[in-house]
């Protein structure tokens, strides 16, 4: 394409009017001349080229032929490219010089529509948005092209930097649904698995957790290790309105004398060597809108115990080398295996602490006083780990009088140990009897560990003979066969089992 010379127009036409009207003596033409020189005017002072330079984006403007007729301030500043350098040049030639890549204007000319472009800026090495759109004249040809320059060099990098934000947010959300899915799923899982038992002492505790979960007082948990203190206060936590909030959850007796205050109230930065350089929040901000379980309670310091007093009664605390107090809004639930009231006798409790946490006490009996709650007990963890393991395993009836018959000095976690490794152990599809549930507990299955310490002679040989029914009948089916193997009569077993407790509700049954 070649640059041709264009019809050179401009608003020096105005000086021309203004020599004609001078010059001509009509009244009529004189008149007709001034309306148009006051339009012209104007209009002048609409000059695009005026508004233009007010523009953000670039502006390259030619003739039909490619040449260069006018660029605004804008192009300048996104090209580098000054007016004095390309005006009145054609675009080929500019394109040659090195002036452009690739540029529109050529294609809008051929192919007489709008042509869209990226391009590099050769000067600033800036990406540009070029849009070029043909102007046309009454016979349809194109007598002008009009090239928008927009520089998105910025807004690429916005949007890469947006686009990895939206990532990490897309990230942070699939994590934050993840967690919240797992937080349900377990939650459900404590719903249905907490406080299971039929027992008057188990029944008496549900009743006191449906009580008071929905208060916001403290409670204080008591109970020997393993009775399941633990699962009462999670059980308290998710029947209160704050279960949508933390559950912080400290274990007094674990962590160093030393290091308490710091997990406990937190500290600022450089509050002490070691401190890490931003400081750090303690477990009662972790737990703010939530609870904080303060368990094995009885095993924390005395000289943090005017802190923790002064932290429940005022719901405030002040961090480790800080001067601002902390408002807080947490629930204490504490815990504890110790007599606290013996511990303040000792003067190694503080006895207004101790009457601060026991506003609402709760004592959970160890698993060998409540005997009945250890069958429903049994079949809940066999559940859970026959799950876990793909077994099926299962306990007779004798395997389960062990288990009732048992001291379970670990209470409840004990026998959930037991029964995981029982399933561990078993085949897939087996019932687990006394004798490996014996060598399990270390037991012999009719003395060791089933009969008491204080047991007579009389009650120890009761016990074996109650066992060693139980066995036959379980093996034999009814009392006639058993009568046979233990090489008695039939009316003497009858007799024994109805003395000892044996249910022979199996055998009438049979009988009928």
């Amino acid at each position: 394409m070649e640059c041709k010379p264009g019809n050179r127009t401009a608003f020096s036409s105005l000086a021309f009017l203004r020599g004609f009207i001078a010059k001509s003596k009509d009244p009529v033409i004189i008149d007709a001349m001034s309306k148009v020189l006051r339009e012209l005017t104007e209009a002048k002072k609409f000059d695009f080229r005026e508004i233009g330079d007010h523009l953000y984006d670039g502006i390259y403007l030619t003739d039909g032929q490619g040449r260069t007729l006018y660029v605004n301030k804008a192009y300048t500043r996104i090209t580098g490219i000054k007016s004095e350098e390309i005006l009145g040049k054609c675009v080929n030639d500019l394109s040659t010089e090195g002036f452009y890549v690739n540029a529109v204007t050529p294609e809008v000319l051929k192919h007489k529509r709008q042509v869209n472009s990226m391009a590099e800026s050769p000067r600033k090495k800036n990406k540009i948005l070029v849009t070029g759109n043909p102007i046309f004249d009454d016979l349809g040809g194109v007598k002008n092209v009009v090239v928008i320059d927009r520089e998105i060099t910025d807004l690429l990098e916005i949007k890469s930097e947006l686009e990895s934000s939206q990532k990490k947010i897309k990230a942070v959300e699939e994590d934050k649904n993840k967690r919240k899915q797992e937080i349900e799923h377990l939650r459900k899982l404590n719903v249905s698995q907490n406080l299971l038992g039929h027992s008057s002492e188990m029944q008496k505790i549900i009743k006191m957790v449906d009580q008071v979960a929905g208060i916001d007082v403290t409670v204080l948990i008591t109970g020997e290790t393993g009775a399941g203190k633990e699962v009462v206060a999670n059980d308290i936590y998710m029947n209160s309105p704050r279960k949508n909030g933390p559950f912080i959850k400290v274990n007094c007796a674990a962590i160093p004398a030393s290091l308490l205050e710091a997990e406990l109230f937190g500290y600022e930065k450089g509050a002490f060597t070691g401190a890490i350089n931003t400081g750090k929040l303690g477990m009662f901000e972790l737990a703010d809108k939530g609870a904080l379980l303060l368990d094995e309670i009885g095993d924390i310091p005395i000289e943090l115990q005017s802190k923790l007093l002064r932290v429940i009664q005022h719901k405030e605390l002040t961090r480790i080398g800080g001067t601002k107090s902390v408002k807080l809004d947490v629930r204490i639930i504490s815990a504890t295996n110790c007599d606290l009231l013996e511990l303040v006798k000792q003067g190694k409790f503080r006895e207004d602490l101790y009457y601060r946490l026991n506003v609402f006490p709760i004592h959970i009996p160890p698993l060998r006083s409540r005997v009945s709650d250890i069958e429903i007990l049994t079949k809940h963890f066999l559940n859970i780990y026959n799950t876990k393991y793909g077994k099926a395993t299962t306990i007779d009836e004798l395997g389960l009088k062990v288990f009732q018959e048992y001291s379970w000095p670990g209470n409840i976690r004990e026998l959930q140990n037991i029964i995981e490794r029982l399933v561990i152990v078993s085949e897939y599809n087996v019932s687990v009897g006394e004798e490996q549930i014996a060598s399990m507990l270390n037991i012999d299955p009719y003395y060791g560990g089933v009969i008491k310490k204080e047991a007579g002679l009389k009650e120890i040989v009761q016990n074996v003979e109650k066992r060693t029914i139980e066995k036959v009948l379980a093996l034999c089916g009814s009392t006639r066969k058993a009568a046979k193997v233990l090489k008695i009569d039939q009316s003497t077993i009858v007799k024994k089992a109805k003395k000892l407790g044996i249910d022979l509700s199996d055998e009438k049954t049979h009988q009928k």
